[in-house]
């Protein structure tokens, strides 16, 4: 298991808002619901993940994906020739939560927007059904967030964040089990309903929530609406937040995604604003209001990967421009310089694109992976939606847009 949570966000939250914690409706007695065990996976190393073709004349799964100087060909109905591709066929896939292994084979949970579906992708084989939650996916809500539990290998468990006929919250389930409701009571309207969740790498989950369409509800410390939230397993204030608050910074409005480094001392937040697409890093005195990047031709800023430990850059998916915003980080975790675009089908050798990318998660420090949601306003291919693949390698390309 990870440390528990000490620096960088016990500082953090010294700047949290004050939340009344009788704002949201928790359910204690998850805390003490059994579930019936799914087989349990190796710890985590980093896997050898096979690609494309390193030159036109090699074999196409000897390489890492991104590195493939021969094109793929086009897919043929639900077979996609990209190794990089671990499912296809699905429908929005908004939510993606990496899942440890031995090192083998890429395995990852894929969560459809629309229909609530969990589903397990494995390279080389067919999706799995893994759970199904009851979702309502008018305008941007359903199942916008997957994260496994902070201690999954003993516990089995996933966090979801989903929209109901009442509310948003969070829900955890085991594969096979029905889901347990964790927070609820996040406010609900006809446009906001997208949050996203992830890990702090430190013990906590991490809850970026939406502004329910009403933007002052973001600065209001009596909603939990677009606020950041670090949560524990049960739901409550995870343990040194101030003053036993959920909330760790607010003024979010549409959040797409939500990462932190491998070591739990940086934690990224992107949103969309009414002018600019934005990335924030959760920094001690340092309110939402200051973004460390904005983008002007909101390209519709999704799910991150924080390869910094990897290669210094963080990865922004984008579900409206369908490419990933690669953008420098400093040694001590500052964006420094203008992003590159990678995955556009216009950079790379050959150029490649998967379209519109959503959710993102990260399997090891130098992999990650990304759910698409072309079937929601893109161009899907036949093998649309897909579960894909993305390393360091496939960080580079032209010039962003500041």
């Amino acid at each position: 298991m990870r440390t528990r949570y000490r620096s960088a966000l016990l500082a953090i939250l010294a700047c949290g808002v004050l939340l009344p914690t009788g704002c949201a409706r928790f359910d204690d007695t998850a805390a003490g619901q059994t579930f019936s065990p799914a087989p349990v996976p190796s710890p985590e190393s980093p896997p050898e993940v096979q690609g494309p073709g390193a030159d036109s004349g090699s074999d196409p799964k000897q390489a890492r994906p991104g590195q493939s100087a021969a094109p793929v060909p086009p897919p043929q109905g639900c077979k996609d020739f990209d190794p990089s591709v671990i499912a296809t066929c699905l429908d929005t896939v908004a939510a993606v939560a990496g899942l440890p292994g031995d090192g083998s084979t890429p395995t990852a949970l894929a969560g459809e927007r629309k229909s609530g579906r969990v589903l397990l992708a494995t390279a080389g084989k067919d999706a799995t059904d893994f759970a199904k939650l009851d979702v309502q996916a008018a305008g941007d809500g359903g199942l916008t967030g997957l994260a496994l539990s902070p201690s999954y290998v003993e516990d089995q468990l996933v966090f979801a964040y989903v929209t109901t006929a009442t509310d948003n919250r969070v829900v955890r389930f085991a594969q096979g089990q029905p889901p347990k409701p964790v927070l609820t009571g996040i406010p609900k309207g006809a446009s906001g309903n997208r949050g996203t969740i992830g890990t702090d790498n430190r013990g906590a989950l991490l809850v970026a929530t939406g502004d329910a369409g009403d933007p002052n509800a973001a600065a209001n410390p009596s909603s939990l609406a677009g606020k950041l939230l670090r949560i524990d397993t049960s739901g409550k204030a995870a343990a040194g937040n101030p003053n036993g608050s959920l909330v760790v910074a607010a003024g979010l409005h549409a959040p797409g995604g939500v990462c932190a480094s491998a070591d739990g001392g940086r934690v990224w937040v992107t949103d969309r604003l009414a002018d600019k697409d934005a990335l924030y890093r959760i920094q001690p005195g340092q309110p939402l209001t200051t973004p460390a990047w904005t983008w002007t031709d909101k390209p519709g800023v999704a799910g991150c990967a924080d390869f910094v430990d990897a290669n210094g850059s963080l990865s922004v998916g984008t579900s409206l421009a369908g490419n990933l915003q690669n953008l420098p980080v400093s040694p001590d975790g500052a964006i420094s310089g203008k992003p590159t675009v990678s995955l556009d089908g216009k950079t790379g050798k050959p150029p490649v694109t998967y379209g519109r990318l959503a959710g993102m998660s990260m399997i090891n420090p130098q992999l990650a992976v990304a759910g698409t949601v072309n079937k929601d306003g893109g161009t899907p291919v036949s093998s649309d939606d897909r579960v894909v693949l993305i390393t360091p390698a496939t960080s580079g390309g032209g010039n962003g847009k500041d």
